[in-house]
């Protein structure tokens, strides 16, 4: 394993721009110490309960998914032994009841565990913009969203958008493994995933090596990073990552965005799409199919249609919002003969 690049700031709340761009992740230290949930818990003799309580006052009538695990589970999402389903529970609940139920976890012994995945805060916290700005040169208006917990453990998996994750509650441990790595991380099911995204089957903290060997591989390129409150990672599309939450309540903000327009469809529908149409053709035939997308897809450049007039160029032409939804329209029409 090997330590994360770290990018050092000029102050709190000044995020570098060449970040945003990256193709690298790294750590900010401090990045959010300035702000208000951040500071809430710092020296209180009940962190937790002083973080709870900051992120009550902001808190607006807001009922909110909760995944529920037994003590048995260590807090780690996996699926059934049979694969028909998951080891939480999935009910909805009033925010501050949530907060109460991680308070009160830690009276119980063994403790169960409590997670809230992504959640907006404008649907959790409308209270929380006017005092934790941070300025994102993005393209796009990032995604706003809260994650909360204790000590649950996500395994690894990927998010197409770019991600910055702020550390506001609770200390988390992030462990990054590069987008190649997707064969040595033995990944579930693409179309049964806890909450929308497939995740590594293995369990880190006690991989079997035998049922999943190449492990062994992620393991030896994977990078970690231990963030306190206040603390920020940046994550580029597609690195896998595992989050962990260390105390008895974690909190995290994180801000999602494209580097595409908004107009433009997810890859991964074409990865589905081609699953159905190109993966189970005989040997020669995909290596054809593999010279075209090479030529078309991952190679293209200027020169792939510079021998094709401008005005008859088509699907290669470069797109825009117009022809994206032209192309969407004929896909559609060929999808539902």
């Amino acid at each position: 394993m090997q330590a994360l690049k770290e990018w050092p700031i000029a102050a709190p709340g000044q995020l570098p721009p060449q970040v945003l761009i990256s193709d690298e992740p790294c750590v900010l230290r401090g990045l959010v110490s300035h702000w208000p949930l951040v500071q809430a818990s710092q020296g209180a003799p009940d962190a937790a309960a002083a973080a709870a309580a900051c992120l009550q006052s902001m808190w607006r009538d807001a009922t909110v998914g909760v995944f529920q695990m037994e003590a048995a589970t260590r807090g780690c999402i996996a699926y059934t032994e049979d694969f028909s389903g998951f080891n939480f529970s999935r009910q909805f609940m009033p925010f501050d009841q949530l907060l109460a139920a991680l308070l009160a976890c830690r009276e119980q012994e063994p403790s169960p565990y409590v997670y809230m995945g992504s959640t907006t805060v404008q649907t959790c916290l409308p209270g929380f913009a006017a005092g934790h700005a941070l300025h994102m040169a993005t393209q796009e208006e990032p995604l706003i969203s809260l994650w909360l917990g204790n000590q649950i453990r996500v395994p690894a998996h990927q998010d197409w958008p770019s991600n910055l994750a702020c550390c506001v509650a609770g200390r988390r441990r992030f462990t990054l493994y590069p987008p190649d790595a997707v064969g040595d991380l033995y990944i579930g099911p693409l179309d049964l995933t806890p909450a929308g995204q497939p995740i590594s089957l293995v369990d880190d903290a006690a991989p079997d090596l035998q049922r999943f060997p190449r492990f062994a591989q992620a393991q030896a390129c994977a990078q970690v990073v231990e963030l306190a409150p206040g603390d920020a990672i940046y994550i580029p599309s597609l690195w896998w990552h595992q989050v962990e939450g260390l105390d008895d309540l974690n909190a995290l903000i994180n801000y999602w965005w494209r580097r595409s327009p908004a107009w433009s469809d997810s890859p991964m529908h074409a990865l589905w799409l081609s699953l159905a149409t190109v993966r189970d053709l005989p040997p020669a035939e995909r290596a054809a199919w593999r010279a075209l997308f090479e030529h078309y897809v991952f190679d293209a450049n200027a020169q792939t249609a510079a021998h094709v007039p401008p005005q008859a160029r088509g699907l290669l032409a470069p797109l825009d919002e117009t022809g994206m939804r032209r192309m969407r329209a004929w896909l559609m029409k060929k999808l539902n003969r």
